[in-house]
């Protein structure tokens, strides 16, 4: 079980509060996500914090500009690089996958017209945790893989170092 007190260890520049609205959230959808063993939730944990700045963000704080006319993320549309920048605890990005997310999530498109929904905590939650399970998250926790882990939600390795800390931190927590 996930407490607030065991976020605010990994995060201790965020308030009490802020990581509190996310405890319920994140014990449900762990379980239904199965990251449901000390390994999972630790990386699982750890990607979270940085993806959110420490759970302070569900929303990029960058305009969405740099993935205008980004074709790989489905993007087709003029104001798509905007509209579907990234959102939630993992930041699903770009129309696909807020198409993908919202057919796995609530069986209809509706994050398309209304992306904002991922910004919601219940919401931004399940997407992260759905995100996690679709692209074989779990399998590479396992096998205490952060690099391939890291590499697979960012494509690269952008903020290694700041997952390994924030990795480091919940091995002590969790």
């Amino acid at each position: 079980m996930i407490t607030k007190e065991i976020l605010k260890s990994i995060c201790p520049r965020t308030r009490l509060i802020t990581v509190a609205q996310y405890v319920s959230s994140l014990n449900l959808f762990m379980a239904n996500f199965e990251i449901s063993t000390p390994l999972r939730i630790r990386h699982f944990i750890a990607q979270l914090a940085h993806e959110s700045g420490s759970f302070q963000y569900v929303r990029e704080i960058a305009s969405g500009n740099a993935y205008e006319g980004r074709k790989d993320l489905g993007n087709v549309n003029a104001g798509d690089g905007v509209k579907f920048k990234g959102r939630g605890l993992i930041q699903i990005t770009g129309r696909a996958n807020y198409e993908k997310c919202s057919l796995a999530l609530f069986g209809d498109r509706r994050l398309l017209d209304n992306p904002e929904l991922l910004e919601l905590p219940d919401n931004a939650v399940k997407s992260a945790a759905w995100f996690w399970q679709s692209h074989g998250l779990n399998a590479l926790a396992d096998k205490d893989d952060i690099r391939a882990i890291t590499k697979r939600i960012n494509g690269g390795y952008n903020g290694l170092v700041d997952r390994m800390a924030f990795y480091d931190i919940a091995k002590t927590s969790i």
